[in-house]
């Protein structure tokens, strides 16, 4: 049975007349409470829903254009794809909520809270919804929670204003915050792979152990801010002449169908860290590499050979991994979203189809913690994969050959 509960069209209405009578001081005025409701694609737009409480709710898609959500607890709520332009979350409790590939662009996050948290799961049916991470709950018996952190994955916070925000261990990798204001927020141990900070203002940010590698910095002022233990990229130019050579040769044999260049045997090598995006290494052999915490998003690794490669924290966002193999590879926490991992189509060496096709191979790959929404991994093997808390959240595993003890779980309101 779903834990989320449904409100009809006319719940949800009375629940906005009464609140607002609660803002105005009027008889008979109740502050709103959508706790753990499904609210999937609600038009919120506009509200003024100050202070009410979301905790936990299921609000997918929903549309919050231009609402006013100042001081609001939306305690662990699920507002992926949703639509937050121009809306009001000044010191709103946003701890633990998921809002990747969200739509905040000039947003207003001034104050909010946006640390760890998690939902206790019950025991009892009869207890209601209680939380760790700082929020009030009531005893009961339950079930210990790790706490989730902020997922802004892939969100657009475009000229949003972020000031004195708290962020700590937020996931913001891949996210567009271009022209943002931050000043004085707290990015502390923040993943911020990938993402696009153009223009940025961090006056007085604290990114301390933050992620920063193959994140966009042009035109961003970072003379005051905390950098102390930030991660940054180490350009190609570090890795060394020959490695970039075996590189630019791999892409001529690439382009020329084998007839110039040489497939490149980077076995074994460090990238670690190495901001290598857009760089097609299809069929290479890779064995071994370190490209732990690498920027890969949108990489063409084609039937490269990755066996036993460590891609721990690795940026492979909409990367093309079609029929690689990555056996026994390290994925632990590594970002694989809407990345290709389906089978390829075989061509001979005139490029043309043999009407044969290659799986990709993820037998015994360690994915704990890896990101995998909505990719592709169509008759993938995953025999003895090991995918506890990995996030397969509109995966394609159609075929796909699945771990004995299959831990994968997709989420459904």
């Amino acid at each position: 049975m779903s834990q989320f509960r449904y409100l009809s069209p006319d719940q949800i209405d009375d629940l906005f007349e009464h609140h607002r009578s609660w803002i105005l001081g009027r008889p008979g005025g109740v502050r709103a409470n959508f706790s753990l409701a499904n609210l999937e694609g609600v038009d919120f737009g506009d509200r003024d829903l100050r202070s009410a409480r979301f905790v936990g709710a299921h609000m997918r898609r929903c549309k919050l254009t231009a609402a006013n959500l100042a001081g609001a607890d939306l305690f662990c709520v699920d507002l992926r794809n949703a639509d937050m332009r121009q809306t009001n979350l000044s010191k709103a409790n946003l701890r633990g909520a998921k809002m990747r590939h969200s739509d905040c662009t000039e947003a207003n996050f001034h104050g909010a809270d946006l640390r760890e948290g998690s939902l206790i799961t019950r025991k009892r049916a009869t207890a209601g919804p209680s939380m760790i991470g700082g929020s009030p709950t009531r005893p009961t018996e339950a079930h210990t929670e790790t706490p989730n952190a902020v997922d802004l994955t892939g969100a657009r916070l475009r000229h949003a204003d972020l000031n004195e925000a708290v962020l700590i261990s937020c996931w913001m990798q891949n996210a567009d915050l271009s022209g943002a204001v931050l000043v004085n927020s707290n990015l502390t141990n923040c993943r911020l792979n990938g993402a696009n900070l153009a223009g940025a203002n961090l006056c007085g940010a604290r990114l301390h152990n933050a992620d920063l590698v193959g994140a966009k910095l042009t035109g961003c002022d970072l003379s005051q801010s905390d950098l102390s233990g930030a991660r940054f990229s180490r350009c190609l130019d570090s890795v060394g002449l020959e490695l970039q050579r075996v590189i630019y040769d791999h892409e001529r044999w690439i382009d020329s169908y084998g007839s110039r260049g040489e497939r490149a045997d980077l076995d074994g090598a460090d990238l670690c860290r190495v901001d290598l995006r857009d760089v097609n290494l299809s069929g290479a052999s890779l064995r071994g590499v370190n490209l732990a915490e690498a920027s890969l998003p949108h990489a063409q690794l084609a039937m490269a050979d990755l066996s036993g490669a460590d891609l721990s924290g690795a940026n492979l966002a909409e990367a093309d991994l079609s029929g690689a193999n990555l056996s026994y590879a390290n994925l632990q926490k590594a970002d694989l979203s809407n990345s290709n991992l389906g089978p390829i189509n075989i061509r001979d060496p005139s490029g043309q189809s043999t009407g044969r096709s290659w799986a990709a191979n993820l037998t015994g790959a360690d994915l704990r913690g890896a990101f995998l929404c909505g990719t592709c991994l169509m008759g993938a093997d995953m025999t003895q994969a090991v995918t506890d808390s990995a996030d397969f959240d509109g995966a394609d595993l159609t075929d796909t050959r699945l771990p004995c003890h299959n831990t994968i779980e997709l989420a459904h309101p």
